[in-house]
């Protein structure tokens, strides 16, 4: 009977509990995990189908598979086991070996007319004696055999536990070297730091950097005792780097090339895109560095591609700008139609501002993907990969995708030929920008857009589109060639003057436009002297702009006919105006109209007379006299009663200074008894309280000067201050002051 089945034959059998078609035994298998058990193995030969041992089947099918094909036979050699990722080789030999020696005692067996424990004896005494014919590389692995040892192999194999019979010592001692458990795993720790920090580095500038972070020796425990050696060679700290980049490929790479471990190794969706299943749907927008040379040097191709049909659109330009993102839009809308949306990174050249202009001029939806994300947009991404691998090697010129690929093409010429060369010459460069853009086109035209794509179930791009029913929006060349070019500078806005609107040095007349206008400028693609005036958001049409120097028009001609044409606006414009300012003058003046309106609010109200009570000052009082003395001019004294008005005046001021002295002293006299009983108020009554001497005097004229400083001070203290430092003390202890310092004032 034929224990191993693929899954067309399963299927022609037609068993209970199981699908009728192959690839639904194949969905079974995979939803099961058949292909990832020991029961499942490569058909040898041609073809290598995946075949399944019955025993895989659900329990009815195994019944109904086993009426219709046991025969009572000799059982045949079971297959070797495939090999298993789990095992290590070693381990998968040590297994393969227990299972020959297993098979030998089951052929052995066959046709004895012994009991089990018997047959066991006779064939283990046999094996032990080398009287059985046994494969070398068997008997170097197995080269004794017990009776027990034999029964658990048997039982391992029939429990389908076959992988267990595989033994590999390494295996088993893996994780328990020296470096591994040191210092409790801290060194181990420490290692995959160092060499996740700096991949470089030897194991011998490892084994010093151990050294420095935990000394000459290291704590290991044995058997259960801790003990301490010595710092292990530099050959062990080989083996132990070795195996700990081996065991930590993924993050290591993870730590040290982002890059790489995001393009290869990081988990990645498929079909996130399935949704978009129209033309025009959705773009994708990329550029990159042609991997090949012309001979004005190294162009940037931009590429656009169309999602639901994979159709590309290539454009190629000397340097990154939004202008070439623009022309690549045009290009792809006149050959496409205009899309929903377009999706591109971060670049300056797709988020300028330009661009987005366009994008909205257009009504398409624009869509940026996450800073440094490639995988966001990675159809385009895989394209412009595809044109690189697929066209770039066919080209003159051709550099390769990287240092390594170009290094290789240098090389297929030795060092002394390539001397003096130039990068011409050594990539065999000839191929002229429009040249190199008319491969890019046939590439598209003739062979990519005819090849099938996986992404598309194995149909073309050219199929999948033309087999599209959705209508094309299409966009008028003229009108989408003029939304292309904005003047330069300002973004393209302009404050109309007098003279027009500014461009390049040149000045425009709009005649229809008034001054002070904020407007956005189109150049006419065609014609060099006419641009065309927009308000600012370029949704309405403003006028044209014409240069009279680019256009070939008579410049005095031109600004004639403009201020013809600003005339007859500005009359149609105050026409009206005009007829209302003459109603308006012909009433009543603003004023008179004013003070109408305000009398009609005041309320009809009339107040209570007030309280009144007379304020005056001494201004007030000489601002009368003056008046009373123009009404009523005084007469001139004669020179005696004049005279005697003098005197009176002298004998009034002569009183006042004395009264105004005398109260001065009054104070000051006031006071000084107050700073003296304040200098004595601490001493006892059997001290002799001694007058002020000098010093202390000038101390407290300081102190004064300090607080009138600070604003602090009375006006009895001022006043003594006053009259302190004009006196010749005080200049005496100022000069001593000067001479000794602050240590005078101790």
């Amino acid at each position: 009977m034929n224990e191993w089945l693929t899954a067309r034959e399963i299927a022609a059998e037609r068993l209970p509990d199981m699908p009728e078609s192959e690839r639904g035994v194949q969905v079974l298998a995979a939803r099961n995990g058949w292909d990832g058990s020991a029961q499942s193995r490569k058909r040898p030969g041609r073809g290598g189908a995946t075949e399944y041992h019955f025993s895989l089947l659900p329990t009815l099918a195994q019944v109904a598979f086993q009426q219709k094909h046991m025969v009572v036979e000799l059982p045949t050699k079971p297959a070797k086991p495939t090999p298993d990722a789990s095992l290590s080789a070693r381990a998968q030999q040590e297994r393969d070996a227990r299972l020959a020696v297993v098979a030998a005692f089951e052929k052995f067996s066959r046709g004895l007319q012994l009991g089990y424990a018997t047959r066991v004896q006779v064939f283990t005494d046999k094996f032990n004696a080398g009287s059985l014919v046994t494969e070398t590389w068997v008997r170097e692995i197995v080269p004794s055999l017990s009776k027990r040892s034999l029964a658990r192999w048997q039982s391992q194999k029939r429990d389908g536990k076959a992988n267990r019979l595989g033994h590999d010592p390494a295996q088993a001692r893996k994780g328990t070297g020296v470096l591994e458990t040191a210092n409790e795993g801290k060194v181990r720790a420490f290692m995959l730091a160092a060499i996740a920090a700096q991949p470089h580095l030897s194991a011998a500038a490892v084994r010093t950097q151990c050294r420095y972070e935990f000394g000459d020796t290291l704590k290991v425990v044995s058997k259960g005792v801790e003990a301490t050696i010595a710092m292990p060679p530099v050959r062990t700290f080989q083996h132990a780097l070795k195996g700990l980049k081996s065991s930590h490929k993924i993050e290591l790479i993870k730590l040290t090339n982002p890059d790489q471990y995001r393009s290869h190794l990081a988990p990645a969706g498929v079909g996130m895109l399935r949704h978009v299943s129209e033309p025009n749907q959705l773009w994708q927008i990329d550029a990159s560095p042609v991997d090949a040379l012309c001979v004005d040097g190294r162009y940037s191709v931009y590429a656009c591609i169309d999602i639901a049909t994979r159709r590309t659109i290539w454009l190629l330009s000397k340097t990154p700008r939004a202008s070439a993102v623009a022309l690549l839009i045009r290009k792809a809308i006149l050959e496409w139609g205009v899309p929903d949306k377009i999706k591109t990174d971060n670049g300056s050249d797709f988020v300028a501002r330009d661009i987005q202009r366009l994008f909205a001029s257009l009504g398409i939806e624009f869509e940026l993907s996450d800073p440094y994300q490639p995988q966001q947009k990675g159809h385009v991404e895989r394209v412009i990969g595809t044109m690189q691998h697929d066209l770039g090697p066919l080209l003159p010129g051709f550099v390769g995708h990287s240092v390594a690929d170009r290094k290789a093409i240098e090389n297929r010429k030795a060092f002394s030929q390539r001397l003096g060369e130039t990068e011409a010459e050594t990539f065999g460069v000839s191929l002229t920008g429009p040249e190199l853009q008319k491969h890019i086109d046939d590439w598209t035209t003739k062979i990519y857009q005819h090849r099938p794509h996986a992404g598309l179930k194995d149909r073309t791009p050219f199929a999948v589109a033309l087999a599209s029913t959705k209508a094309v929006r299409t966009v008028d060349e003229r009108a989408l060639d003029l939304l292309l070019m904005p003047v330069a500078g300002s973004d393209g806005q302009r404050i109309v003057t007098k003279f027009g609107v500014r461009i390049d040095h040149h000045h425009y007349q709009t005649p229809t436009i008034m001054p002070g206008t904020a407007v956005f400028v189109r150049m006419d693609p065609n014609d060099a002297g006419r641009a065309y005036a927009f308000a600012q958001d370029g949704a309405e049409f403003l006028g044209e702009a014409i240069c009279p120097e680019l256009s070939g028009l008579h410049p005095a001609t031109l600004v004639r006919a403009a201020k013809e044409i600003r005339a007859e606006l500005i009359d149609e414009r105050t026409r009206d105006l005009k007829a209302n300012m003459k109603k308006l003058a012909k009433g009543p003046s603003l004023i008179e109209r004013a003070l109408e309106v305000a009398s009609r609010d005041i309320p009809n109200v009339i107040p209570l007379s007030r309280r009144e009570e007379v304020h005056s000052t001494a201004h007030i009082e000489a601002a009368i006299a003056a008046k009373a003395e123009r009404l009523n001019p005084s007469k001139p004294l004669d020179p005696a009663a004049a005279a005697a008005h003098r005197r009176l005046i002298e004998e009034m001021r002569a009183e006042e200074e004395a009264e105004l002295t005398a109260s001065t002293e009054a104070i000051l006299e006031q006071r000084m008894a107050e700073v003296a009983a304040e200098r004595t108020a601490g001493l006892p009554e059997n001290v002799v309280k001694l007058p002020e001497t000098p010093r202390e005097r000038y101390r407290r004229a300081l102190a004064y000067r300090a607080r009138m400083q600070a604003g602090d001070l009375s006006a009895a203290d001022a006043m003594w201050l006053g009259g302190y430092v004009t006196s010749a003390e005080f200049k005496a202890q100022s000069a001593m002051h000067e001479d000794f310092g602050d240590a005078y004032l101790s």
